[in-house]
């Protein structure tokens, strides 16, 4: 069986390519990688290893006991992500409880009163209350994606004893901060 004949456009194409694949070969041969992340680099799989990099740099692990300290810590974040997200839940509800409250209060005496104005000084202290309540809010809500996202990137260096720890952290956390709710 024959092969078909190619075109010179196609000719064209593989010079190219073959171009593209012998920078590449030679870019990498001169820009070696640091030791550790020649061993770490595409892992796609789970490893139970004593060796990571966490988040930045600067936090390299080379021992049993680095990578024990690191899991406490990913462990802590996992608990305090947890507990700002219980936080901002119980923020919520005593806003509303608070400003439902104030706000029922305004109405009865706006009815007793016949006022029409709608700029009096309890109405100013409630909507500085509901802004001060939001503006809190906002920040837990940056703490904790903050927190989530440094939490997801851990979990994607694909140690299996950092995953462990926010599993273990987030699940210590819920069971810490969860009774808080229902302490209204």
């Amino acid at each position: 069986m024959a092969l078909p004949a190619l075109k010179s456009s196609d000719l064209i194409f593989l010079g190219l390519y073959k171009r593209l694949l012998e920078s590449i070969r030679e870019h990498s041969f001169h820009c070696p990688k640091p030791p550790v992340m020649q061993s770490l680099l595409f892992q796609m799989h789970f490893i139970f290893s004593d060796e990571v990099v966490l988040l930045f740099d600067f936090w390299s692990v080379h021992s049993p006991a680095g990578v024990a300290l690191s899991v406490l810590v990913i462990l802590l974040l996992a608990v305090l992500y947890e507990g700002i997200k219980v936080g901002k839940a119980r923020l919520l509800h005593q806003a509303l409880t608070s400003l439902s409250i104030s706000t029922s209060q305004q109405l009865i005496e706006e009815t007793d009163q016949h006022s029409t104005s709608s700029d009096s000084p309890h109405v100013s202290r409630t909507r500085l209350r509901w802004f001060l309540c939001h503006f809190g809010q906002s920040l837990l809500h940056v703490a904790q994606v903050v927190i989530g996202y440094f939490m997801m990137l851990a979990v994607m260096s694909y140690n299996t004893w950092i995953f462990f720890g926010v599993v273990l952290g987030s699940g210590v956390g819920y069971y810490l901060a969860y009774p808080l709710l229902s302490m209204t």
